[in-house]
């Protein structure tokens, strides 16, 4: 009886065991094909193996799997690693079947790595290609991914770049969802993250990534909030609503308004001369504290687009007004965290944080072991964000916050005991202290070569000084620069002259830029929100819109590259 019952206990425990499989890991496996296989969710293979939580498997790492029947045993066929993309700017001349030739591509593959080709074939539009295959038979035409995409020379020691040659992760949608395209360096983990979902949830939606995440590769993330559609009529009704002060009796902002106005009505008879129906309202906002006022003069029920107001307690006012109806509101100048929720909100101004984050990429470009100076504003909030950046992508960086660009210095070369060159970054948009710095940089750069500057910003010294600075090889960002040697600039720029005699200034070509890009979004029905992901560049403008997050406010993401060359 003894003997049976140790029989017993042991078939017991074997039976336990045997209920808890193993898999060892083989090349191609993936947490996901491992997870399908064996018939469990990746959320339940990583509870069984939570050092597997990084995303990466070892080639015989031994898993516990959870058995649901008996598991297959069809061999794991590795996938072919995607070719890496690159893009390409659209020359005059060049057409679809003109491409396929040139670069030996399929028109279906063309137009599966271009869901939208149709709408981007103007000159200038950027085009997705693999990289080989630019690398191979696009002669001249260069990858985005490796050169700027447009340069326009303003004079022969300043190029202008596109922007960011290392494009901004690409969210953008279908009919219904929000989708993004897979860029390198990417994981799961980062994609959920950013997402706010889960990674059964991510699976559900792209059953393919059960084949490996793949650069490139469009995932569906989250359905969408219904889109605004035009409830009547056919004509377009805008709603421009700017500070002009004159019902609260303050003409503080009025100047800034009405020049404005001036670049927006040439964008808007600009548009209706092409055939768009438009039907424009101004409206005054007032103040920010007699906004609320204003808002009487909205008819939410037949307005398919309002931009403006500037100030950001007043666009909550406006996004609380429009709520229901979720009219598109374009805010020109205001962009904070909390506005980042709001799904049908557009966001004109890009953030210090994504300057930050291209002077980082930049410096990591040139960086060898050099010590870093970064000049500093009063609050140190950008400087302290670029040093952490430093220090996280370059290794063993030596980064000194300082107060004035009299506090730079040379380094000192060890062995041989001669000044040695350094990096210097300009964290602050002073007039005052941009000047400081240039001349310290043009100072620096007569006793050594190969020093190299950066600002996030440009200062009014930079075109002054800009044939002194090219010994630095100064490069600086800026939100908006006119290409005057560009034809679309030279016409408009023409066109605002014979309209007001002079001229355009700093509101007006903000004007033009925001409503000349809104406008040729939209189509007959309204749908400005399924063009979002075009990247254009306007008289001085690049726009190029992320959702913040799903079903979030889009953020403009562009800027302008300035370098100055020898």
């Amino acid at each position: 009886m003894i003997k049976k019952l140790f029989v017993l206990s042991s078939l017991i425990a074997f039976l336990g065991l045997s209920a808890q499989k193993t898999h060892k890991v083989v090349k191609g496996d993936t947490p996901y094909n491992v997870s399908k296989k064996y018939g469990i969710t990746v959320d339940e293979l990583y509870k069984l193996n939570p050092k597997a939580k990084n995303g990466s498997l070892a080639i015989g790492q031994v898993l516990t799997v959870k058995s649901s029947g008996s598991a297959s045993t069809k061999p794991q066929v590795s996938e072919p690693k995607t070719n890496e993309l690159g893009r390409i700017v659209l020359q005059p001349k060049q057409t679809i079947y003109g491409i396929t030739k040139q670069y030996r591509i399929s028109e279906t593959e063309l137009r599966k790595l271009n869901p939208d080709l149709d709408n981007h074939m103007k000159i200038g539009d950027e085009i997705t290609l693999p990289l080989d295959s630019i690398k191979k038979y696009g002669g001249t035409q260069v990858a985005v991914t490796e050169q700027p995409a447009k340069t326009a020379v303003s004079n022969n020691k300043t190029k202008i770049d596109s922007g960011n040659e290392r494009s901004v992760s690409s969210s953008s949608h279908d009919d219904e969802y929000v989708t993004y395209t897979v860029e390198s360096g990417d994981t799961v983990f980062s994609i959920v993250n950013k997402y706010g979902i889960s990674i059964d949830e991510l699976i559900a939606l792209n059953p393919d990534l059960a084949k490996g995440l793949k650069t490139g590769m469009v995932l569906k993330i989250k359905k969408l909030d219904p889109a605004y559609v035009k409830k009547n009529g056919d004509a377009l009704n805008v709603v421009l609503m700017l500070p002009f002060g004159y019902s609260s009796g303050d003409s503080q902002y009025r100047a800034m308004a009405l020049d404005f106005l001036t670049g927006a009505k040439l964008a808007i008879e600009r548009n209706a001369g092409s055939g768009q129906k438009l039907d424009i309202k101004v409206v005054d906002s007032g103040n920010e504290a007699s906004f609320r006022n204003s808002l009487t003069q909205l008819n939410p029920n037949n307005t398919d687009l309002v931009i403006g107001p500037f100030f950001k307690s007043n666009v909550i006012d406006l996004l609380d007004f429009t709520k229901t109806q979720k009219i598109p509101v374009v805010a020109p100048f205001a962009n904070s965290a909390d506005l980042h929720g709001y799904s049908n909100l557009i966001i004109l101004e890009t953030t210090d944080q994504t300057y930050a984050d291209k002077i980082v990429d930049e410096v990591k470009a040139v960086y060898s072991n050099q010590k870093i100076y970064v000049v500093a504003d009063a609050k140190k909030d950008n400087a302290n964000y670029l040093k952490a950046g430093f220090e996280k992508s370059l290794k063993g960086a030596n980064v000194i916050i300082v107060n004035s660009p009299t506090e730079i210095e040379l380094d000192q070369n060890m062995m041989t005991g001669q000044s040695a060159p350094v990096i210097t970054v300009l964290a602050n948009d002073n007039d005052a202290v941009g000047e400081a710095f240039s001349n310290k940089v043009i100072a620096l750069s007569k006793e050594v070569q190969g020093l190299k500057a950066f600002s996030m910003y440009a200062v009014s010294s930079f075109d002054k000084k800009a044939d002194d600075l090219v010994q630095a090889n100064l490069v600086y960002l800026m939100d908006r620069k006119i290409n005057t040697e560009g034809s679309f600039e030279k016409e408009i720029l023409e066109d605002y002259k014979a309209k007001y005699c002079k001229a355009p200034g700093k509101y007006a070509v903000i004007g033009f830029d925001v409503v000349n890009d809104m406008l040729t979004r939209e189509n007959k029905k309204g749908e400005i929100f399924k063009q979002m992901n075009k990247v254009q560049t306007q008289l001085a403008t690049k726009f190029e819109f992320v959702r913040a997050k799903a079903n979030g406010a889009y953020i403009n993401k562009g800027f302008r590259v300035i370098r100055l060359v020898p």
